[in-house]
């Protein structure tokens, strides 16, 4: 009889997710921050997400809607990783209705940071990256690269998130934990975000200086004594410099305006090369 009922739960569970509802919440999910608000943030973009799956789930009204407003309560993701949570939430309605609001909060943190590290850390950054080296040559299809590598990394994320969530189910969890996989994922992303961001100020931070000093009656170039002891110092000093002011609380808009005056001044002084 316990085999009858799990075989029926299971072929429940497989007759929700059709290719017309994976694709509905391919659309649908990409409205989750249209309607966001301090209280609920993404919450009534999530429910939308996953309000076709649901009418399937539960047929009866009341079932419905007390589902729909379960999932009204506070929720915030990565975007990009929202598809996981939508195909876990569903793959668990079959289940037990009392822990789902308990697995979306849990979640949330995890997936964020890996979300946050990987797309907003490292894949926007390296495509940023590709696209603005090309488009510093006079090419146009600069933001395009950008635009094309972003977006298709996005895209396949989102599908595959989707499938994962529902077939996988709390299993991928349970490994996760037991093997720390999303700290190490994170760490991975966040070690790889770095790097990259290194290599961008090396090549993007353009700062040298126009000093010269005479010493002994031969001409000292201070830019060609600072290359020949660390290449790139300047920019360097200079990214640092901005980090610092927005650790201690100086908003953005400030630091630039400060790296436009710091310049234009510097170069009139004959302190900073012109470009």
């Amino acid at each position: 009889m316990a085999t009858q009922n799990t075989d029926l739960k299971e072929a429940k569970k497989d007759a929700i997710m059709t290719p017309d509802m994976y694709r509905s919440m391919f659309l649908r999910q990409f409205t989750s921050q249209c309607s966001q608000s301090y209280d609920k943030m993404m919450a009534m973009g999530f429910m939308y997400t996953i309000q076709k799956p649901l009418r399937k789930i539960y047929p009866n009204d009341d079932d419905y809607y007390a589902a729909l407003d379960r999932h009204t309560e506070f929720f915030n993701i990565t975007p990009h990783v929202l598809p996981f949570v939508a195909g876990l939430t569903v793959a668990d309605k079959n289940f037990d209705t009392s822990s789902i609001n308990a697995m979306k909060v849990g979640l949330m943190g995890p997936l964020s940071g890996i979300g946050d590290s990987f797309y907003w850390g490292t894949f926007r950054v390296v495509a940023a990256g590709i696209g603005i080296g090309i488009a510093s040559t006079g090419n146009p299809l600069g933001p395009i690269v950008y635009a094309l590598i972003y977006s298709v990394i996005n895209f396949a994320t989102r599908i595959v998130a989707a499938h994962l969530g529902y077939d996988l189910g709390t299993k991928l969890l349970q490994q996760s934990e037991e093997n720390n996989l999303m700290s190490r994922m994170t760490h991975a992303a966040g070690v790889l975000g770095m790097t990259v961001i290194g290599a961008m100020i090396a090549a993007q931070v353009s700062l040298s200086t126009a000093l010269t000093f005479d010493v002994g009656g031969s001409e000292i170039v201070l830019q060609d004594l600072f290359d020949s002891i660390f290449p790139g110092l300047l920019p360097l000093l200079a990214t640092f410099a901005c980090v610092a002011l927005y650790k201690k609380g100086v908003k953005t808009i400030w630091i630039i305006i400060g790296i436009f005056a710091i310049c234009i001044i510097g170069t009139g002084l004959g302190v900073f090369a012109a470009a």
